[in-house]
């Protein structure tokens, strides 16, 4: 299995979780499902909440393909990821600052929170200023950044569901908060990795056209 294959196929896993527990959360809110805990402070906004679950999840899905596709399929895809991803963001921030927080949400979750959609929605807009300027390296890193801080939710799943398997409860207050800001901060990372290893192979990639262009013209003049 080629990093085409596996790559987005290991991003639509750990996007799974929070895909799946959103589908539950909009069948409760709109009707004919069992209701879920929070629901009552959710539908005092129901229609942020919608658009959040809805819009982050399919930039999650879609974008997973993203690093794996090519030409117009990869452009068509992209075309949709920008205001999928910041209709995402920007109702992620009006539920930070608007929606009221459950009982142990304190001003420091608020604030990464806060950052983590600021940071997300900027990563857009830099991307598509990019590509419109035609500045295709430029733009594959900025969305590869939005696209590590809307995945938030996915490493926080791999973090917490052990923790809770483990120790039979979930932390709360700073230590959650602390820890929620660590899984932005690893998928930052992580990011950053992954674009400075794609830079460096196509500064290679430069490198080694010409190479192969005078070695060519070589052979034929001999």
């Amino acid at each position: 299995m080629t990093s085409r294959q596996w790559v987005p196929a290991a991003l639509v896993l750990l996007s799974l979780l929070p895909v799946v527990v959103g589908a539950a959360r909009v069948s409760s809110m709109v009707g004919g499902a069992p209701e879920m805990a929070d629901d009552a402070r959710m539908q005092t906004m129901p229609v942020p909440v919608l658009l959040h679950i809805v819009c982050a999840s399919l930039f999650l899905v879609l974008g997973a393909f993203q690093f794996g596709a090519r030409g117009r399929r990869h452009r068509v895809a992209g075309r949709l990821l920008v205001p999928l991803g910041l209709a995402g963001a920007l109702s992620a921030l009006w539920l930070t600052v608007f929606l009221e927080h459950p009982p142990g949400d304190g001003v420091l979750l608020a604030a990464f929170r806060l950052a983590a959609g600021s940071g997300w929605a900027a990563a857009l807009v830099i991307a598509f200023a990019a590509i419109r300027r035609r500045e295709v390296t430029r733009h594959r890193a900025w969305m590869i950044r939005g696209y590590a801080l809307a995945q938030g939710g996915g490493t926080q799943a791999l973090v917490f569901l052990p923790l809770g398997a483990i120790s039979g409860e979930l932390p709360g207050g700073t230590t959650r908060a602390l820890l929620l800001g660590a899984c932005w901060a690893v998928n930052l990372g992580v990011a950053e990795l992954i674009i400075r290893n794609q830079g460096g192979k196509r500064h290679e990639s430069d490198h080694a056209g010409p190479v192969r262009t005078a070695g060519r013209v070589a052979a034929d003049r001999g």
